[in-house]
């Protein structure tokens, strides 16, 4: 009886109390009629709370979502199949989406009777303002009794997740960080199509491999120059980005480590679209192996989607494998914050000669709460120092402009 109480809803609770003073009446009153109604007014609400846990339904929930992988602030349009697999068919009752709060109100609605094997379709729309992947589900159900009595709460489980990437921001073709990005520029794309054998070899360019300079050449000329392959290879770019919470500021969609995941997002796209092989350093590549191989733009941005501060331990991990990746020369573009001078110092190293370095510069301040940071000017400095092309980024700053100021900073300028 105790679990049946806890069936009866506002309504049900309020009929079994006049069902009892009916009955106390009839019985004061000798009233045979009044007992008989305070007895059914008692009666139904628990009546209704059995039929109510009793009729229990078996359903298997599936969950289309389109497209399957959105980017910031792009609608999902999701379609949910409800089928009864068992024997019986299902109440009326209301079920509600269970939904993390960034992608706004959980829907509800009311499903009606479905027969056994067969389905109902319903459909609703989400939209997050941060990425990640955000479970969609369990569908949480209420089953009512026609007169509203009594009512008992399920969950049907089983859940799908939506991948929110991060926004991509078109970057300036235009401007580019050294000469032939992305290409070997106009001689060797003459030789990949006409296969000349008798010019082998061509000025060194930013980027190049150290591996490929030929030594005599340069001996000869006075300038470095590489071994021109059969076909052009393909360029190396390294992304690094700094996981310490401390290097950051702010928090949620407005923090700096969102906008250091949005810039490097919008880097890799740029440079994929432009021919480099792209390794992305961050800790979760660091920590499955996969810094050192070259990813596609589909795989940066799955991994950017769900990178993470590091509590500030993990940055020696990470400039370990960005280390091992710019010893051959090559481009490198990091997003740092200014928390500490020996940090910052390290990642000056990374770009040694052959090795193009590009560094954007949070200014922790500027985004919220940042009691780790220092002065953006001195990391800033540092890095031009040590042949960097390095800005300060502030809040509000637009990712493609400064991208844009970044390409056209003179290498060893002071800020």
């Amino acid at each position: 009886m105790g679990s049946l109480r806890s069936l009866l809803t506002t309504r049900g609770k309020a009929l079994v109390g006049a069902g009892v003073v009916l009955t106390l009446a009839g019985i004061a009153f000798g009233f045979v009629d009044l007992i008989r109604f305070g007895v059914l007014a008692i009666a139904l609400p628990f009546a209704a709370a059995l039929v109510v846990r009793t009729r229990r339904t078996r359903m298997r929930i599936e969950r289309h979502i389109a497209p399957d992988r959105v980017t910031v602030g792009q609608t999902a349009h999701v379609t949910m199949t409800l089928q009864n697999v068992s024997a019986q068919t299902t109440p009326l009752f209301l079920a509600e989406e269970r939904l993390d709060y960034v992608l706004g109100d959980r829907p509800r609605f009311v499903v009606g009777r479905i027969s056994p094997r067969q389905s109902r379709t319903v459909e609703y729309a989400v939209r997050s303002h941060l990425r990640g992947h955000h479970p969609l589900g369990p569908l949480g159900a209420q089953v009512t009794d026609p007169f509203g009595l009594a009512n008992r709460s399920a969950v049907l489980e089983g859940t799908t997740d939506l991948v929110v990437l991060p926004a991509v921001h078109p970057l300036s073709a235009s401007r580019q960080p050294s000469s032939g990005v992305g290409s070997e520029g106009e001689q060797a794309h003459l030789l990949a199509l006409h296969g000349e054998d008798d010019a082998t070899v061509r000025e060194y360019r930013d980027g190049d491999d150290l591996r490929r300079i030929h030594w005599p050449s340069t001996a000869r000329t006075g300038e470095l120059m590489v071994r021109q392959e059969d076909r052009p290879a393909q360029r190396r770019a390294v992304l690094l980005l700094d996981p310490r919470p401390s290097a950051h500021g702010g928090s949620g969609a407005a923090g700096s480590f969102e906008w250091a995941v949005t810039a490097l997002a919008s880097v890799a796209a740029h440079l994929t679209a432009g021919g480099y092989a792209v390794h992305l350093v961050c800790v979760e590549t660091v920590d499955t192996t996969r810094a050192g191989d070259p990813m596609t733009i589909d795989e940066i941005l799955d991994t950017l989607a769900v990178t993470q501060p590091r509590e500030d331990t993990g940055e020696d991990d990470v400039l370990r494998a960005a280390q091992a990746l710019t010893e051959g020369g090559g481009f490198i573009v990091a997003v740092i914050g200014p928390s500490d001078p020996e940090v910052t110092a390290r990642v000056a190293s990374l770009r040694q000669v052959g090795t193009t370095g590009l560094a954007l510069v949070l200014d922790a301040t500027t985004f919220g709460d940042a009691p780790g940071a220092d002065d953006v000017g001195s990391h800033v400095d540092l890095l031009r120092l040590a042949g960097w092309r390095a800005v300060a980024v502030g809040r509000g700053d637009e990712i493609g402009r400064t991208w844009d100021l970044l390409t056209s900073v003179t290498v060893g300028a002071g800020s």
